[in-house]
């Protein structure tokens, strides 16, 4: 298998992965296989202290990483050529603090569900489990460990399954393809124009933001189509 689907949680926003867990993944004649059951799942220390914020979001304890490995210690799998995560350019950014020269090419359930499902209000990864799960029931107890690493990529499993169901995607090629093709934004979500169509943007605020060095290339992507 060259595909994971993986989480990381991190001691502060886009610091040091102090959890990172990810579960191998592969199509087997059109029908995507999550080896779920050997899932990796491990913790980290880091140099840094957690923040408050990240501690009431993933309730990761200092205590709970001091003795472990520090986090530069792990390794992607040899052969790694997707990753797939909700929001999965953050989870990279995260592993690339450990391993610098990850190349790997992307997919984002977040950017998939946000076209797969325009109507819903919200596409954060409990938002979607919810959505995609007959019983809620069910979700409710499987989401009281959301934000634990393991989980979100049982999480983003069920949620990816749904999706390749929802847009008939039978290989790995084509699911980074229309993953790349979702993560086009159609509306600018900053600035003095937050909420406008990027097709109707002044032509001079265009301008302006194409010249910005750190401008996300998929917004890139997007000024430059109109």
């Amino acid at each position: 298998m060259n595909a994971i689907i993986a989480d990381t949680e991190t001691n502060t926003m886009n610091g040091y992965p102090i959890e990172i867990a990810y579960a191998n993944c592969a199509f087997d004649q059109g029908k995507l296989v999550i080896d779920q059951e050997n899932a990796f799942d491990g913790f980290f220390s880091c140099p840094d202290p957690i923040s408050l914020g990240a501690m009431a979001v993933h309730h990761i304890l200092p205590s709970e990483i001091e003795n472990k490995p520090l986090y530069s210690t792990f390794k992607l799998p040899e052969g790694i050529t997707h990753i797939i995560g909700h929001n999965i350019d953050y989870d990279i950014r995260a592993l690339q603090k450990c391993q610098q020269t990850i190349q790997v090419k992307g997919v984002c359930t977040l950017a998939l569900s946000r076209m797969v499902w325009p109507e819903l209000e919200s596409h954060n990864l409990s938002a979607m489990y919810y959505h995609v799960m007959d019983d809620l029931v069910t979700a409710k107890r499987h989401l009281r460990g959301a934000h634990n690493a393991k989980a979100d990529i049982y999480f983003t499993g069920v949620l990816l399954l749904a999706i390749l169901e929802k847009l008939a995607i039978k290989d790995m090629n084509s699911l980074w393809l229309i993953s790349e093709q979702a993560r086009i934004p159609n509306i600018i979500t900053f600035g003095k124009h937050r909420g406008t169509a990027i097709k109707e943007l002044p032509s001079d605020y265009v301008a302006w933001l194409l010249k910005q060095p750190e401008v996300d290339p998929y917004l890139r992507k997007a000024l430059e189509n109109i």
